[in-house]
């Protein structure tokens, strides 16, 4: 049996709601990795990376 999907928003399975997929500052959006959520004119930005997945380590989850 595959391993389910977990979800990176909430803490719960992957239900495949498109969720993640959405714009930031757009939310009607589905993110095109346009970049301006990361750029403008503050001190800094952050992103929390909580993992890497390696493309061979994707083709084997299925």
């Amino acid at each position: 049996m595959a391993q389910q999907r977990m979800c990176v928003l909430y803490d719960r399975v992957c239900i495949g709601c498109g969720e993640c997929d959405r714009c930031d500052l757009d939310p009607d959006k589905i993110c095109d990795n346009c970049m301006k959520c990361v750029s403008g004119e503050n001190d800094y930005r952050a992103i929390t990376v909580e993992g890497i997945v390696l493309e061979h380590e994707q083709n084997e989850e299925g």
